[in-house]
């Protein structure tokens, strides 16, 4: 007899309580030992039904049920297909019991039963929250159970075609050891239920299955989970703000990369079609430190503003503060433009954070921040029409990124009219002047000619305090009087 880690597949001779190889606690199982194929003989076994062409097979019955939901559809590809398994995944507290009350109530809407199976609250709170979020079908029924067996009780009693449990950490089945939400008991109740959805009795039950995540935001379980399911979906947000995206992970019907954006209010849950506006500050007149970018989340362009604030040389040890950027990405940038466009940013503390509780992960708004900085850094505005895409690299040059002409038909339908590029954009959407630029620097000495002192500016702030940018050397930069601009 061995021992195999579920985790890394990493095989012992003995039990151990941590995998020495993946250093993952609890994932070592004991596995019967696997002979050669040529030790054995094998015995023809007939079939319980013969092999068909595929162009045989009727597509009618594994086509996408939209849920009503559009943007979980969005991420889904269409809908819902019958006898698939869906594992929604997120932290405590971020909506998934509420989304997913939402999904199975505009499922009744359409004529169609739903099961509603919770281990974790009873049918009476679940009224309770269905009573305050408007989802109280009568073709809902709800089910408080964590042994497996009486699940499938109420399977066999309801014939549901939707069937929604939250969440498979909290089910147990008396066939298999092991503790409730252990590795080997959510492996076999995950089996179990995947097997159900998919029996040729139940050609049109489809199962939502909710899941729990550990600490570092990875899903519960064994990694072998998620090649159970068909789709693996996360749920993400930040509980500072309403904004909660859906994330695919894995979809065996559809793209894997799609995004789906939805508010989280005290009554329920709804989707946000155009959640660009969220991301960005409305103010009548731009202000300096501010630039606005186009970021690719999966398939789905989104307008994003960057806001900047350039502190005093005061500090001997200057603070980098980086909300919703990665803070690794920022510190560069700002490296890029001290040592190759001459601003001297080394002993000022900078401040950097988005708008909306947007993260920004895509090299692609690099070039908003470093004109952000230079634009508080100068006291200088970008106009609200102009628009910023561009990755920097180490040596001050600029580099293309993908997607770039879905980010310009994204800006010009949102009404941008100027868009700072990389060169080698291949179209441009009507209405949409680009300025293509190679380097940092050329950046810059674009934001000299298209940008504007602010009309909101104090009269007793005195130009001297604050001076513009200044070609020094070819290269945007202070003037070489000092950093205050006294002599």
């Amino acid at each position: 007899m061995q021992y195999r880690c579920t985790e890394c597949d990493h095989v012992t001779a003995k039990w151990v309580g941590r995998c020495p190889e993946c250093g993952t606690w609890g994932t070592v199982e004991q596995a019967p030992v696997l002979t050669a194929a040529g030790g054995r003989s094998h015995r023809a076994v007939a079939p319980a039904s013969a092999a068909v062409s595929i162009s045989a097979v009727a597509a009618d019955n594994t086509r996408h049920f939209p849920t009503g939901v559009s943007e979980l559809d969005r991420v889904l590809g269409g809908g819902i297909v019958p006898g698939s398994v869906t594992l929604l995944a997120g932290e405590p507290g971020v909506g998934k019991s509420t989304l997913l009350l939402e999904v199975v109530h505009r499922w009744a809407e359409t004529g169609r039963r739903a099961l509603y199976i919770s281990g974790e609250e009873s049918a009476g709170q679940i009224r309770m929250r269905a009573e305050r979020t408007g989802c109280t079908h009568s073709d809902v029924f709800l089910a408080a159970e964590s042994d497996l067996d009486t699940v499938f009780a109420h399977l066999e009693a309801v014939k549901p075609t939707l069937v929604v449990v939250d969440s498979v950490q909290t089910l147990s089945t008396t066939d298999t050891d092991g503790v409730t939400g252990g590795v080997t008991q959510v492996r076999a109740i995950t089996t179990a239920l995947t097997s159900y959805a998919k029996a040729a009795s139940n050609p049109a039950v489809a199962m939502v299955l909710v899941g729990h995540v550990t600490k570092d935001g990875a899903i519960a379980g064994p990694r072998s989970l998620e090649h159970l399911v068909d789709v693996v979906l996360h749920f993400e947000g930040d509980r500072n703000t309403a904004l909660r995206m859906v994330r695919g992970v894995k979809n065996r019907f559809g793209a894997s990369d799609e995004v789906g954006c939805f508010m989280l209010h005290d009554n329920g849950i709804e989707c946000v079609a155009d959640p660009s506006g969220l991301f960005m500050d409305q103010r009548p007149e731009p202000v300096p430190g501010t630039a606005v970018t186009v970021t690719m989340d999966g398939k789905r362009p989104l307008i994003g503003e960057i806001q900047a604030l350039v502190g005093t040389a005061t500090a001997p040890s200057p603070r980098r503060a980086v909300s919703g950027l990665d803070q690794s990405r920022a510190a560069m940038t700002a490296a890029v433009l001290e040592n190759r466009a001459g601003l001297p940013l080394g002993q000022r503390d900078i401040y950097l954070s988005t708008v909306g509780g947007m993260r920004l992960t895509d090299p692609s708004s690099d070039l908003a921040v470093a004109l952000a900085i230079a634009s508080s850094f100068a006291d200088l505005c970008l106009p609200a029409s102009t628009v910023v895409i561009g990755e920097v690299g180490l040596a001050g040059d600029l580099r293309r990124v993908t997607g770039i002409e879905r980010r310009l038909a994204e800006a010009a339908r949102l009404g941008f009219t100027t868009a700072l590029i990389p060169p080698g954009a291949k179209t441009t959407p009507p209405g949409l002047r680009t300025l293509e630029v190679a380097t940092v620097g050329e950046a810059l000495k674009a934001l000299l000619r298209i940008a504007h002192q602010p009309t909101s500016k104090p009269p007793e702030v005195k130009p001297a305090a604050r001076p513009g940018l200044k070609l020094v050397d070819g290269a945007p930069g202070r003037s070489p009087a000092g950093d205050n601009g006294q002599p």
